[in-house]
């Protein structure tokens, strides 16, 4: 069954109707379906079939812990990039040998709690980070799995804000100096080099991308081992794009992705590590809203709406279009066009410009697509606005996974001197 369908009119997810979760929670709140999150991971398992891998989950597309819970059980690891997004991780039953931890500026804290709490690896970006795992793991008498990402210079040709494997990202190591750093391993007491790691950006779209940055890993891998290094993992990162529409699936076709690693990297004796994220819950949620009121103008039109940039932040940011909706479908014609805008103080507030809607009123239900990824991870309570709840649907269950906190609770978080 499709995880979010028109039923007489009305949205639903799974078998529950989105308005009635409105009539319970206020809006705005997001709705993630579980079921679409087990679809879109079977697939890709299932695409991948005989080649040797692990999926780990990319954490910061989104982080609540009922939804690591979610891929947990399915047999996904977890891609972290935090301490947080490990303790998350921890919270919610993974175990620190499925965790993988990313990220350019690991902290001596961050790591010495990692090191403790278990982990497979550190895919390391640099050998200022290089020197500091092995002198903390040094110390604690360990000896810690670590990996090389890779900056393959590579252009993604996705927005230039979640671009991260050009020359001019921070993020990586060139290929010149990735032998320097396994040479410099051999002499390290603290660490093991198991592996090489790459990820080249976020919403891409088409192959080409990955097939040259696919044919720059391996032809990295096979040196190395020709060198006598024993490489035994490979982390291709993720970052396969989705469309941005109510059951969309990637725009890239699974299968024609899985047969390109099978291509590059079957033969290489190597465990293939994915870190898939938006491809797996970017369209399993939506952002549901209700309309304020409609507002008229001397050249443009404007529906207010409750939910703003601080809610969902990736069309202000990105100029992310996101396909809106009606919870309860209109038989009237189109009204006109309106531009789609939030109740913050800034322009920025604005999901969509020059939309064809019919008739709306105080109180109308909508909703957009592909909000399960960068949506709730992203939000902040700009304008002093509440964090929004979040609703996960099973079949015809539905519960809240995230409580709105009251403005009472953000303003006590505040604290005045005694000599103010």
């Amino acid at each position: 069954m499709k995880e979010f369908y028109y039923k007489k009119g009305n949205l639903f997810a799974e078998e529950v109707k989105i308005k009635d979760v409105a009539n319970h929670i206020k809006t705005p709140f997001y709705v993630y379906s579980k079921l679409a999150m087990e679809r879109r991971f079977d697939q890709l398992k299932n695409s991948l079939g005989a080649l040797r891998h692990r999926i780990f989950y990319s954490v910061k597309a989104n982080s609540n812990v009922s939804v690591l819970k979610v891929f947990g059980s399915l047999g996904s690891g977890m891609d972290v990039v935090s301490l947080g997004e490990y303790d998350r991780a921890k919270a919610a039953g993974i175990a620190g040998k499925d965790i993988v931890f990313s990220g350019v500026g690991k902290t001596k804290y961050e790591i010495q709690s990692v090191i403790i709490g278990g982990i497979r690896q550190f895919n390391i970006e640099s050998e200022p980070e290089l020197n500091l795992i092995n002198q903390v793991a040094t110390e604690m008498d360990k000896v810690i799995d670590v990996s090389v990402r890779v900056n393959p210079e590579v252009d993604a040709k996705t927005h230039r804000k979640i671009t991260t494997g050009t020359k001019s990202d921070k993020f990586g190591v060139s290929f010149e100096n990735v032998k320097m750093m396994f040479e410099k391993g051999t002499e390290m007491k603290g660490v093991s080099f198991v592996g090489l790691d790459m990820h080249i950006g976020s919403q891409i779209s088409t192959l080409n991308a990955f097939r040259l940055s696919f044919s720059r890993l391996r032809k990295m891998t096979l040196e190395l081992k020709r060198s006598g290094y024993a490489l035994s993992r490979l982390d291709v990162g993720g970052g396969i794009g989705i469309e941005h529409n109510l059951n969309g699936d990637s725009s890239i076709p699974i299968d024609s992705y899985s047969a390109l690693l099978k291509d590059y990297f079957d033969d290489l004796d190597c465990e293939i590590e994915l870190e898939p994220g938006r491809s797996l819950v970017g369209n399993a949620g939506i952002l549901v809203a209700s309309v304020i009121y409609p507002k008229l103008g001397d050249e443009n039109n404007f529906l207010i709406i409750d939910a703003a940039m601080n809610d969902f932040l990736r069309p202000a940011l990105y100029d992310a279009r996101h396909q809106l909706l009606a919870v309860k479908k209109s038989s009237k014609k189109e009204n006109g066009l309106f531009d789609i805008v939030g109740p913050v103080c800034e322009s920025s507030d604005t999901f969509e410009r020059s939309v064809n809607l019919p008739p709306m009123q105080s109180g109308d239900l909508v909703a957009f697509s592909s909000a399960g990824a960068y949506g709730a991870v992203m939000a902040s309570e700009y304008n002093t606005r509440p964090l929004i709840p979040e609703v996960l649907v099973s079949d015809s269950l539905y519960a809240i996974i995230r409580e709105r906190p009251s403005i009472s609770e953000i303003i006590r978080r505040d604290k005045i001197p005694e000599w103010l």
